[in-house]
């Protein structure tokens, strides 16, 4: 089954900048030609991806780029004085994989910067075709100018191995309304909620966490205890193993607290999205007063949270 045929056999009405963007990924997929699909937050870019996923032959492998990169490091912990770690913890990772897919991949960290050019360069030798999307251009990967220069080997390995494909229509799909299609979009903010009686502490990656409480599979955190103080990606991804339902209190405006803080929310909607975690946000603010500030990916964290703001 071909691309085009694919897609419109689940039924979607396509606009033209999908069209144009799927006949590009049909002459690639032909050829056996990496992707590299970005764009504004919202117009499909996942969609198309994993549909072109879905045509390649076997063997292939979807990753969500967080937790692959946990994954990630976490191998080549194991092995940190082995010659030769990373491409041992690739291999392990991707096995016998000839397609490998990755959505929302960014950089914004020098030191992923230099391992996603470590990985880039063993999945070229291993001549793995590699998906990925982006709300980034290749040349706005790890956009700090402070370290930008330390990512332009990988930039130059992104566009060896990937043809850039644009996806920029003038509809964000994600503002409109339907039937939730996935737990996290189940979620809600709203002004108050019931709380836990007693707070309790987690053991996450060998660290301390407070949480206000938890019930079974849902958690409950204050927004400082979450995002004011040295948590990570790989703690937000680990605590989303264990809780599938996830309730934040007194979120602030962004704009009122630190660049750091700022992207820690931004990380920690990407990973509750990416692990399907239902989300509820308790604040004083609307959605539109909530969002703003200086961290790199809230345009993505704003598209993302108006699937739950019931208030509009």
């Amino acid at each position: 089954m071909d691309l085009q045929e694919h897609v419109s056999g689940r039924g979607y009405l396509l606009d033209d900048a999908q069209l144009a963007a799927i006949a590009r990924l049909e002459e690639l997929a032909r050829r056996r030609r990496g992707v590299y699909l970005h764009g504004p937050v919202g117009r499909g870019k996942s969609f198309l991806a994993d549909a072109l996923f879905d045509v390649l032959p076997e063997p292939k492998k979807r990753v969500h780029f967080h937790a692959f990169f946990q994954e990630l490091h976490g191998k080549i912990s194991e092995r940190l004085h082995e010659r030769g770690a990373v491409a041992k913890a690739v291999k392990e990772l991707v096995g016998r994989a000839k397609v490998l897919a990755f959505d929302e991949l960014h950089v914004h960290d020098v030191g992923d910067a230099m391992l996603m050019t470590r990985l880039l360069e063993v999945l070229q030798e291993r001549n793995v075709m590699i998906i990925a999307t982006s709300n980034y251009p290749p040349d706005g990967l790890l956009p700090n100018p402070l370290h930008h220069d330390h990512f332009l080997p990988g930039i130059a390995l992104v566009k060896r191995l990937m043809e850039t494909v644009q996806l920029d229509g003038p509809t964000d799909y994600r503002h409109l309304r339907g039937a939730p299609r996935s737990r996290f979009e189940t979620g809600e903010i709203t002004t108050r909620t019931a709380l836990p009686a007693t707070p309790v502490t987690l053991d996450v990656n060998g660290r301390a966490i407070t949480a206000l409480g938890t019930e079974n599979t849902r958690v409950w955190f204050d927004f400082g205890d979450l995002c004011e103080k040295p948590t990570s990606t790989q703690d937000y991804l680990v605590v989303a193993d264990r809780f599938d339902d996830w309730v934040i209190t007194n979120v602030p405006q962004l704009k009122t607290k630190d660049r750091e803080a700022q992207q820690r929310f931004a990380n920690v909607v990407d990973v509750v999205v990416d692990k399907d975690v239902r989300l509820t946000l308790v604040s004083d603010h609307p959605l539109a007063e909530i969002i703003g500030g200086e961290a790199l990916d809230l345009a993505r964290t704003a598209s993302r949270l108006e699937l739950i703001n019931t208030t509009g």
